[in-house]
């Protein structure tokens, strides 16, 4: 008798999660993604100011889930679904494509950014979503830096900008100015680290908005004291080559600017929602019931492409989404019916600095030196293999003492001018 097969598409929180909560029951997986790696988002503006190597925060699938005989991987991207037959299509490596079957098909394809629009601010304004745009980033941040010392005005190459004041853009102006000023200190001597501008900036009259008004406070403070400029009700109107200029016209040079403002569903999302006659919101995330993150009978999505009663996309929602349908779907194949989701909130984090960070968990507000000792606990619980925990906690020991950073490197070489 063939076993139920299980198509899960993508390999973020929410997927992975229903993967392995299938571990021991009698199915068979298929994961889907477009790359060979997990991806730990939360840590990934620290691979792009050089803090942590790639590898340490994108295990390979494959390594993952060597010991579950049940999961197989399949590298491809996922271009249409046909829920009446059952299938989804899918374009390989050797260029060719494959409809691949289901009997329970789960996507969770994630999120991409949003330029409100704007789309062409993408080429002077990259936004750090994927590994290799973090690598892309670490490069063009330690190129500044190189090209500050030959320049005949090297303060236009030392200026910053970060658009976006939500944790992510927190953590890369915090990272930002350490780096500046403790890991290249002694390494760039024909630079002035005072030199170093670097802009964080928002529409929204805070930072870190869905933080308490203690903890937004302490992380305004915390990040003027590194030397960050921060600039809220800041509109961005447009975005140029050496700045950006914000819609009440101030205007701020940068050579180097990075977009951490907003994101939205994956496109599969609304084929999705194409396929099967469901919903989307206007952020593009597919409407699902909130009980058992359903689209139809057979389908489901969750993570940041889904509306689970509009919960936060971030890890923690996708994490617990996806150990639950893997819950349904076993409960569905022995006849029984699974309880309601519920979702448990474990509070939203941020880190300002090696030794500083906010956490508000609950009735609990914790900052300092307390609040990253939460916010490290946290991240390392969640990431994926022991050793890539034992790497990273390493590094962040070595930082803290030191200010060094293990991947300060470029990856793309010099070239050549082209003269006539």
């Amino acid at each position: 008798m063939n076993k139920h097969r299980v198509v899960v598409v993508g390999g973020g929180f929410g997927g992975l999660g229903v993967v392995r909560g299938l571990k021991r029951a009698d199915v068979q997986v298929t994961l889907v993604d477009r790359t060979n790696h997990h991806l730990f988002q939360p840590l990934l503006y620290q691979v792009a100011t050089a803090l942590l190597p790639a590898g340490d925060i994108a295990p390979a699938f494959r390594a993952i889930l060597r010991r579950q005989r049940n999961a197989h991987v399949l590298l491809g991207e996922v271009t249409g679904f046909d829920t009446a037959a059952k299938r989804v299509l899918v374009d390989l490596p050797d260029g060719t494509s494959r409809h691949v079957e289901y009997d329970t098909l789960v996507v969770a394809a994630g999120s991409r950014d949003s330029y409100f629009g704007n789309d062409q601010w993408a080429e002077s304004a990259p936004p750090m979503k994927t590994l290799e745009q973090a690598v892309d980033l670490r490069s063009k941040l330690l190129r500044a830096f190189e090209t500050a010392v030959v320049a005949d005005d090297p303060k236009q190459w030392l200026s910053f900008a970060v658009v976006g004041a939500g944790p992510t853009g927190v953590e890369l102006a915090g990272q930002i100015a350490d780096l500046a000023r403790r890991a290249l200190k002694g390494q760039f001597r024909e630079i002035d680290p005072r030199d170093v501008r670097i802009t964080l900036l928002d529409a929204v009259p805070h930072v870190l908005p869905p933080f308490s008004a203690e903890l937004r406070e302490h992380a305004r403070v915390k990040l003027e004291r590194l030397g960050v400029t921060v600039m809220t009700s800041a509109m961005v109107d447009s975005i140029d080559a050496e700045g950006l200029t914000t819609k009440d016209g101030d205007r701020v040079e940068a050579r180097t600017i990075i977009w951490a403002a907003g994101v939205q569903a994956s496109p599969l999302a609304r084929a999705l929602a194409e396929a099967t006659g469901a919903e989307t919101d206007r952020k593009g995330r597919i409407v699902v019931n909130p009980a058992d993150c359903s689209v139809t009978d057979d389908v489901f999505a969750l993570g940041d492409m889904a509306n689970v009663d509009d919960l936060p996309g971030i890890a923690e929602p996708a994490l617990q989404e996806g150990h639950h349908v893997a819950r349904v779907i076993k409960a569905r194949l022995s006849g029984r019916r699974a309880k309601p989701f519920r979702y448990l909130d474990l509070g939203t984090m941020a880190t300002i600095s090696p030794g500083d960070a906010v956490a508000d968990i609950k009735k609990l507000r914790l900052k300092g030196i307390i609040g990253k000792a939460a916010w490290a606990g946290v991240h390392i619980a969640f990431l994926v293999g022991w050793r890539n925990r034992l790497a990273v906690l390493t590094q962040w020991g070595w930082n803290l003492v030191t200010g060094r950073r293990a991947q300060p490197i470029i990856l793309e070489p010099m070239r050549a001018i082209v003269r006539k």
